[in-house]
């Protein structure tokens, strides 16, 4: 459900406050969503874990999606499915991959080798890490001034 009401709000949200801005909401939500897996826990902090999954659908879609339409917007028919691809590759391929390898190691560092295992300190890195991310796509990405596509 919080995906579907995070494609809803994609259009909106757009024109609102433009890719630059729905992209840093959607990094921010990460980090919120990491940052509340971290303070939950199955007993008094349930609400958490429940917030997190309703945070996830801003968090995924913003990106995934209006990601996905900035590169249509900006691209020709021409080189269009080719920067989809590299796209979703950069996204969903490779900085998947790394980002499971990455994930393992923190997780192995952080909560198996302690003598009681911490699984809220690998969320607050993974917040972390998220947060550092967005702080600095918000200065350097440099959203166009004009609507010139890319041939």
């Amino acid at each position: 459900m919080s995906e579907t009401l995070g494609i809803l709000l994609i259009p909106v949200a757009m024109r609102l406050f433009g890719i630059k801005k729905v992209m840093l909401i959607a990094m921010f939500a990460w980090v919120l969503r990491f940052g509340l897996f971290g303070a939950g826990d199955p007993g008094a902090g349930v609400w958490m874990l429940i917030l997190s999954m309703i945070v996830y659908g801003v968090a995924f879609d913003f990106f995934n999606i209006s990601g996905s339409l900035y590169v249509n917007q900006r691209t020709t028919g021409k080189i269009q499915n080719s920067a989809q691809g590299l796209f979703m590759l950069m996204t969903n391929g490779i900085g998947a991959t790394i980002g499971t390898l990455s994930a393992q190691a923190i997780v192995n560092h952080f909560v198996y080798n302690a003598a009681e295992p911490n699984w809220s300190a690998a969320w607050y890195v993974f917040a972390g890490y998220a947060l550092v991310v967005a702080i600095l796509f918000m200065i350097l990405f440099k959203e166009p001034k004009d609507n010139t596509k890319l041939a």
